[in-house]
Order: C-alpha cells, then structure tokens, then sequence
C-alpha cells in the first residue's frame, strides 16, 4: 500500500483529509514543518499532501528543503492552502510541487488528484528502477549506487552506526576474456553478481555493478573486523565457484576485495571513503590478488595474509 504523509498543524483538516484517503493509502500526519521535514527523509512516501500556512517554518520553506534533499526531492507534494492567488500559485510550482488544491476542498477533488499522482509516481519509479538496473546482471548500476549510497552514508551520520564500503575486482579478467571470449566473460560478471547477492542479503546489505568487472557493496552496521571477515568469506565463495580460468594467471577466476569501516560524521564524505575503499582494491591486486585488504579501526591497513 503506497504511503502519503500529511503536513498540516490544523489536526481538524489533518485528520478530514486522512478519512478522505486512508481506506486506499497508508497514511501518516505530522504537525509541523519540522516533523514533516523528518518523517520524510526516514520513510518512503509516494505522496506528500503539504498545507503552506504554518507557524514557524511554512509550506513554501519546506517545500524548498525537499527538494534540496536527495532523499526527498523525487516525492510528489501537493499544496493545499486558502491561499488561492495566482502569485502564491506561481510560487508553489516554482519551488517544485506536482499540484495545488485551494480550500475548501472536495473529498472527491482530493482523491482523483491524489491517485493521478500516486499513478505518476509509480510509473516513474518503475522507468527510475529500470535505468538504475544493471542489464547483465539484474543488481543495481552504478547509478544506482550513486544515490543510494549518499541517502545510506547520511542515514548512518544520523544514526551514529559503522558504515562499510566495499569494492571487488574479477583478477586478470582481460586475460579471461582474451582467452575464451566476451560472451564467457559476462557469464563470470553473472556468476560473480549471483555469488555477491547471496552472500549479502541482510537488509542493510547493498551490492551493485560498478562498471566493467568491477562491484561495490556497502553494509551499515558491524564493526570492522567482523566485516572484514564477512569479505573473506565472499572471496573464498567465489573462489570456489571452480570457474576455469585462463591457463596463464591460475586455475580458477577469484576476485581482490578492498574495504573500508568507518563511523561517518560529515555528511558529505562519502566519496573520500569510496576512494580509500579503491585504494585498498589496488593494494589487494598489488600484493598478489585473490585477497582482501582493509582499512580498519584507527585507519591501519589489515591484510589477508597477516592473520592467515
């Protein structure tokens, strides 16, 4: 059932509109402006039914700050105000809302713009989850990982929980494909994503097509040697997938690990990590290959062959 998320401090209207649309949508309300900045950015809402005349910060200045959020800026919100100018109009879409509902309103008024845009919503996600999929291998893309892993990263800062990020590189897959060919070569990239996919089905659990041979994964949660280890285990799996590989670089396909753990606190530095993650993969395919490198607590280096 989609989610719609109301935003009014009258509860009296609050609560007409949720008995308007709570017998086909789950509904939540919040009261002020802050509440609903908050309750935005930590569930998954469809729709977001927005009153622009409220103390404090209104309608338009939270309008705003949804849309400057990666997290919230893809939800449809519709104003609804007795402020039915043409100026304040202009103004609503302007800052990016979908529709304008002037008061008083028609219960049947509502629901028919309120499914018109849940039905928009859905068909955009479904061309979003499309674009985001990488087509070999069905896991996300890069893309993908590009706005999930900012949403994650801030979500963590918030919480105060580890953050860990992960990228996996096919050894010597040139040779691989030079060897038996590029059609071989996407069933070792399938393979590899189906391995990674089992392995990493918890929840907080994220892997993705990174481009070429290349994968990244992130985990919320965990300390770092437990991560670590988890990555271990991923190497072993894939080693023992028994691939054939080209007689020149070995028996069998494996793959370099590198990884990071780390407490996030500004918000903005998730691309430093996934750079020192890359830096680990080099330092793992530099050493020999078919290992893992991490860079663990207070930022030293543990390698798979130092405990092993």
């Amino acid at each position: 059932m989609d989610k719609i998320l109301i935003v009014d401090d009258s509860a009296i209207q609050a609560t007409r509109l949720k008995s308007i649309l709570e017998e086909d949508y789950e509904i939540t309300i919040a009261q002020t402006a802050e509440d609903g900045l908050s309750f935005a950015s930590s569930q998954d809402f469809s729709l977001i039914l927005l009153d622009v005349v409220m103390p404090g910060m209104d309608g338009f200045m939270l309008l705003k700050r949804l849309q400057e959020e990666i997290i919230t800026r893809s939800i449809p919100v519709i104003l609804i105000t007795s402020l039915s100018d043409i100026q304040n109009e202009q103004r609503g879409f302007t800052l990016g809302a979908v529709d304008y509902i002037a008061k008083p309103f028609h219960p049947v008024i509502v629901q028919a713009r309120v499914n018109t845009h849940i039905k928009l919503y859905r068909y955009r996600k479904q061309v979003e989850h499309q674009s985001m999929t990488d087509q070999l291998t069905g896991i996300a893309n890069r893309r993908r990982h590009d706005l999930y892993s900012v949403t994650k990263w801030k979500e963590a800062a918030r919480l105060k929980i580890p953050f860990t990020i992960c990228m996996f590189d096919i050894d010597h897959f040139k040779a691989y494909n030079d060897t038996f060919g590029h059609p071989a070569g996407d069933k070792v990239i399938n393979a590899v994503a189906k391995t990674l996919s089992k392995f990493m089905r918890r929840t907080t659990d994220f892997v993705a097509r990174y481009g070429g041979e290349e994968f990244v994964a992130i985990i919320m949660g965990g300390d770092a040697r437990i991560n670590y280890e988890y990555m271990k285990q991923i190497r072993k799996g894939i080693e023992e997938l028994k691939i054939p590989h080209a007689p020149s670089v070995g028996e069998w396909v494996t793959v370099s690990i590198g990884g990071v753990t780390v407490l996030p606190v500004d918000s903005s530095q998730y691309g430093t990590y996934l750079n020192i993650a890359d830096t680990m993969l080099y330092d793992a395919k530099r050493y020999g290959r078919n290992q893992v490198v991490w860079c663990g607590d207070e930022m030293k280096q543990w390698r798979q062959t130092d405990d092993e």
